[in-house]
């Protein structure tokens, strides 16, 4: 029983780490459509998300059947339960990605470019704490995990700038507004990511530490 258990935990291991890299290569496609207003990465973070909505569901029928199976308890409990949850994020980002590359789109068929915005500071952040996040998992590293959380204050003071930003632009310039309100939909959509490399970062510390970290306040 316990090969069994431990053959089936590294399927669902390799499976995560394969959806983890579709997903970062979808946010990079999407990213870098919107801050070079490239038409075909911003087409392929939208194509994409097909085979990442595939994995999810592969993946939760793996968890159900391991849960099914070998009842796990303690660590392999965590594991599994913090698989799902994982997988659910990298979904949700995929999703985000894929309405950036949309978002994009739809901006470059109005030929209007933006202003004086932070998406290339915002993306390297984003990025940065999904890669982190992920590489976590991987080594089981809840020291890495918790940076990670410390890290979204960053991306929300931006985002908050950018609606500030285009909020104004939209008083100033009503025909600016379809375009504002694209940018705004693509500011929010980073930011949700950045969210959600928050929520697997937190999952990390839960599977490693067996501690939960999402309400601090509680804690205390």
């Amino acid at each position: 029983m316990t090969r069994h258990i431990e053959r089936d935990l590294e399927k669902l291991k390799k499976l995560v780490l394969t959806m983890g890299g579709l997903v970062e290569q979808s946010l990079q496609q999407g990213t870098r459509g919107l801050i070079e207003w490239d038409e075909q990465s911003a087409q392929a973070a939208i194509d994409g998300d097909r085979e990442i909505d595939r994995l999810q569901l592969e993946i939760d029928e793996e968890c159900l059947k391991a849960l099914a199976l070998h009842q796990p308890v303690a660590g392999d409990l965590r594991f599994i339960t913090s698989t799902m949850k994982i997988c659910n994020d990298l979904e949700r980002i995929g999703d985000l990605a894929r309405n950036l590359g949309e978002r994009v789109l739809a901006i470059l068929e109005k030929k209007v470019r933006t202003g004086p915005l932070q998406f290339a500071k915002m993306v390297e952040l984003t990025k940065g704490m999904l890669q982190d996040s992920l590489d976590a998992m991987v080594n089981e590293d809840s020291k890495l995990a918790r940076e990670v959380c410390m890290r979204d204050d960053l991306v929300d003071e931006i985002n908050s700038q950018h609606f500030e930003i285009l909020q104004e632009r939209m008083r100033q310039d009503p025909d600016s507004v379809f375009v504002a309100v694209s940018l705004l939909s693509a500011t929010r959509n980073i930011e949700r990511i950045a969210d959600l490399a928050t929520n697997i970062a937190e999952d990390v510390v839960f599977l490693v530490d067996a501690q939960d970290i999402r309400h601090p306040s509680l804690n205390d």
